[in-house]
């Protein structure tokens, strides 16, 4: 065997053992979105509630898509249920007609949350709506 033969057949050897420190960050796929749609009616001078499960942390987007009659203005929140309703998260709470953007948005903790449409005042009949959750 040559002296290069033995360097190359060396150098070959000692590659073959030696451990790599670096790694390559294995890409992490989003939490699955879910869409929950309610339904419901807010009386005149009341509010309606209806409940959802955010499974991990994330963006959640509400979105009151509809409202009859057509142009009708709501309260509308987000928050955790307690004995008096719906209690609004920290800048969860906004006055909303319906559209296709949200009108929150935010990043929850996993937990249970409830969203909450109310009569802002004003209503002189019931208000049918159709809000959007999307979350993790």
């Amino acid at each position: 065997m040559t002296k290069w033969a033995a360097v190359v057949l060396a150098a070959v050897s000692l590659a073959a053992c030696t451990k790599s420190t670096s790694s390559a960050a294995s890409p992490t796929s989003p939490a699955t979105k879910t869409t929950d749609t309610f339904n419901g009616a807010v009386p005149v001078k009341s509010s309606d509630m209806h409940s959802f499960t955010v499974s991990a942390a994330g963006q959640v987007d509400i979105t009151l898509t509809s409202t009859t009659p057509a142009g009708a203005a709501l309260g509308l929140s987000v928050g955790t249920a307690a004995a008096s309703g719906c209690s609004a998260v920290a800048g969860g709470s906004v006055v909303a007609s319906a559209g296709s953007v949200a009108q929150l948005s935010g990043v929850l903790s996993p937990a249970t949350y409830c969203v909450a449409l109310f009569d802002i005042g004003g209503q002189s009949q019931p208000v049918s709506y159709t809000v959007t959750v999307v979350h993790p």
